[in-house]
């Protein structure tokens, strides 16, 4: 999924895009993200940051762990779109917003040990006094006005990224203020006023936390890489590899879960836990199967358990059941009764089979897909984050990739691998343009592709949708803040950003993740091709390796997956763009079509040096697939040589480091679609034959960050956390229920619209909601602490 963009799945992409995909046990979420600069580096600020400084003892904190005042924040406007639906469709666009919300609390949970209590923290303030109130309180406790203003900001960010981590880039962002002159503020609230005892409770639970920057805590990740919360803080790798063996003998996805390791009497034990409003660990009534129960594995005791989120479970799936009075056909119905029933049960089975009735729920005037979808931020890569989205269908500009899906069967065979590595039947799924009514979880894509489960991918189907209204607020790029181009590509790359990312979308989500064979054999032995005459075009002997039984692309590449397949989707999409059919499908033809093919190539090599912000040096480790994607593939072009892609380091006009890509658009069709061709048909074969080896070899290769070589990476890295501008957040409307109608609540583009956005989403049961994280954080408290 291109997450700027986030197509489902996941592609989440973005112009500059950023697919993102994660198609873990079964779940694979793509998405297109758009652009972003989220970063994570080096500890002290340096001299010449502009940005209001936060003090940490006598150190100063380097830019990239505290959001700059001057953030971008946009609203995004669907206020047409919704204005256009009937009163049943505003109904039932109302019902699975607030499903989609309350469900969306889950990532606190699931970000980190404190992002629950600080939510409640500024909740409980801000419910009190709006920003416009609290102002001149802050002046009064000696905050300056760019304190203030800066407390607003982490207030929006930690709204916007459902925690105090970024969800691009998953590194820790903190207050750029003081935290005496941050506690000053807390104490003079109102809230604090009226319940002291209570709100100096809540400051000491999260206080601490929210401000450091020791090492682990700096990014997420797992055991001494980083923080989660998918685990429990005694869990390492290898237990995340036992839980997965575990897992895959018991046909459990892990999409739904979290794992919890103790020692009790000298026996290691694991709790795998099911999100669910049950609690009981037995069968219950309406469950057809239950999967709980105590098992021993490897010397090992498993036990599965229910009751994750139970309270937060409970009100998506009391939503859900409004919404479904309100659905426009049987599709939808039952689409709602199987979403309720997975989060009744904890049961990733039903949730496939929602997501079967979802895929028949062809054209839908308000489309929305709900559960634990993106496995991005697992470090282990098959943990889904929960996210909810309800849309309503842009028509015009849905007609453009109706077309592309129709030459969908005759762009497949252009594609650079041998036929029997292309699926049997190309399912022609929905390829929709939307505007967002909501969107909860912990960002916004540009685009997905969806379903993430594999088995229903390969053989019944998916959907593809490009999220209109937050394409046209992300990507717009002003001239003066466009890093690393000659002057004389900057006008062109304005002029053309949008319309070339628009085809790049679709490509990467329809012929990207909608494309390519996985050999399997099943359980019973049956193969779904003939392993006795396939022939790898890599290696000229027969085929030698494949998926066995219950092994999926995400199980066996595990770590790698998301990168791996975003960046094999991002090629499909510069690869196909060549091609003059499917310009002339979104409009372009002649030099118009060229210019879209210059930007569109020009995007991703830029976007493969942007990437590097997304690298930790210490720990040698990316932070974000999409960017990882597109470094490699920066990598790929620049070894092509002959003059294609030029990347130098020079001194900018401030006298600050500074970089420039170049790219010679009379060598794209050339030498550009050869290696795109042969590094393109690598990632299929690799991938089709489950040749895990093979694939980290060539990816790990060329997603390495040296100071050797030609370019001095590392370096560059430097130069490119020094010219970072940060991602964009959004405002998102709400929707009320009045009288017979409902009615759209829209917010300006600010801090203070997106913080009363938040404010007012759940005013109705404010005080049981925050009393239920709360309850919900302090029970997991002890696990962390290792």
């Amino acid at each position: 999924m291109l997450r700027g963009f986030r197509i489902w799945k996941k592609i989440s992409t973005r112009m500059g895009f950023e697919p993102t995909r994660a198609e873990h046990n079964g779940l694979a979420v793509h998405r297109l993200n758009h652009s972003a600069t989220s970063s994570s580096g080096t500890i002290f600020l340096r001299s010449w940051s502009s940005s209001p400084v936060l003090k940490s003892g006598l150190n100063m904190v380097d830019s990239q762990y505290y959001l700059p005042n001057d953030i971008g924040i946009s609203a995004l406007d669907c206020g047409e779109a919704f204005r256009l639906l009937s009163p049943r469709e505003q109904m039932y666009s109302h019902y699975l917003s607030r499903a989609a919300w309350y469900g969306g609390l889950v990532v606190l949970l699931q970000t980190s040990p404190e992002s629950a209590n600080i939510f409640v923290l500024l909740q409980k303030i801000f419910r009190k006094q709006p920003a416009a109130e609290l102002e001149p309180v802050a002046m009064a406790a000696g905050l300056t006005s760019e304190e203030y203003q800066a407390f607003l900001v982490y207030a929006a960010g930690l709204y916007a990224n459902m925690g105090n981590y970024k969800s691009f880039g998953d590194t820790k962002f903190i207050p750029n203020l003081p935290k005496d002159q941050l506690k000053a503020l807390v104490f003079a609230t109102q809230a604090f006023q009226e319940q002291p005892n209570e709100m100096e409770a809540l400051w000491d639970s999260c206080s601490s936390a929210l401000f450091s920057l020791e090492d682990k805590q700096k990014q997420l990740g797992l055991g001494n890489k980083g923080i989660t919360t998918y685990f429990s803080g005694n869990c390492g790798l290898e237990d995340a590899e036992l839980a997965q063996k575990f897992l895959d003998s018991k046909n459990l996805s892990a999409y739904n879960t979290r794992l919890f390791k103790k020692e009790n009497g000298g026996k290691m034990c694991y709790e795998v836990r099911l999100a669910s409003a049950v609690q009981k660990d037995c069968a219950v009534d309406g469950e057809e199967e239950t999967s709980c129960g105590s098992f021993d594995f490897e010397d090992k005791e498993f036990t599965v358990k229910r009751g994750d989120y139970a309270q937060l479970m409970e009100k998506v799936s009391h939503y859900l059941e409004k919404a479904q009075a309100h659905a426009a056909n049987e599709n939808q119905k039952r689409m709602l009764e199987e979403y309720r029933r997975s989060f009744t049960f904890g049961s990733i089975d039903a949730h496939k089979e929602g997501s079967r009735y979802w895929i028949k729920d062809k054209g839908p005037i308000v489309e929305s897909y709900i559960g634990f979808i993106e496995s991005y931020r697992d470090p282990f890569g098959s943990r889904g984050e929960f996210e909810g989205f309800v849309a309503v269908v842009n028509k015009a500009m849905s007609e453009r990739f109706a077309k592309l899906v129709s030459s969908a069967e005759v762009l497949l065979p252009e594609l650079p691998w041998p036929r029997d590595f292309e699926k049997d039947t190309f399912l022609k799924p929905d390829f929709t343009s939307l505007d967002v009514l909501t969107f909860a979880g912990s960002g916004i894509p540009a685009g997905i592709n969806i379903p993430n489960y594999d088995d229903i991918r390969q053989s019944e189907g998916f959907k593809n949708v490009s999220l209109g209204n937050v394409l046209a607020v992300a990507y717009a790029t002003q001239k003066e803040k466009l890093t690393f181009l000659e002057e004389e590509d900057k006008d062109v790359y304005i002029k053309w950003k949008g319309p070339s990312f628009e085809v790049q979308v679709g490509l990467h989500e329809l012929l990207g993740h909608g494309s390519g064979k996985l050999f399997v054999q099943d359980d019973k032995g049956k193969f779904n091709f003939d392993q006795s005459t396939l022939i790898n075009p890599e290696t000229g002997e027969k085929v030698t390796s494949w998926y066995r039984g219950s092994e999926t692309w995400d199980s066996k590449f595990s770590t790698m997956a998301s990168s791996y397949e975003e960046c094999r989707a991002e090629c499909v999409g510069l690869y196909l763009c060549l091609n003059k059919h499917v310009l002339s499908i979104f409009g372009h033809d002649g030099q118009d079509a060229e210019e879209v093919v210059y930007v569109n190539w020009l995007n991703m090599v830029r976007a493969g040096l942007l990437g590097l912000e997304f690298y930790t040096s210490e720990s040698s480790s990316w932070r974000q697939a999409h960017m990882q994607a597109r470094f490699v593939i920066l990598r790929v072009l620049l070894e092509a040589g002959e003059g294609l892609v030029g990347l130098e380091e020079v001194t900018g006009e401030d006298g600050r480091p500074d970089a420039r890509i170049t790219l010679d658009r009379t060598k794209i069709h050339s030498v550009g679609k050869t290696a795109i061709q042969r590094f393109l048909c690598k990632l299929q074969v690799l991938k089709a034959t489950a040749d895990v080896a093979g694939g980290r070899a060539l990816y790990d290769g060329y997603s390495a960050v040296t100071d050797s070589g030609p370019h001095n990476f590392l370096r560059l890295r430097d130069t490119v956390l020094l010219r970072k501008e940060a991602r964009k957040m959004f405002v998102q409307a709400n929707t009320r229920v009045n009288g017979e109608g409902v009615e759209l609540v829209e917010y300006e583009g600010s801090a203070a619209g997106l913080i009363r956005s938040f404010t007012e989403r759940f005013q109705d049961d404010a005080e049981k909601l925050e009393a239920d994280l709360l309850e919900l954080s302090k029970r997991d408290s002890p696990c962390w602490c290792h």
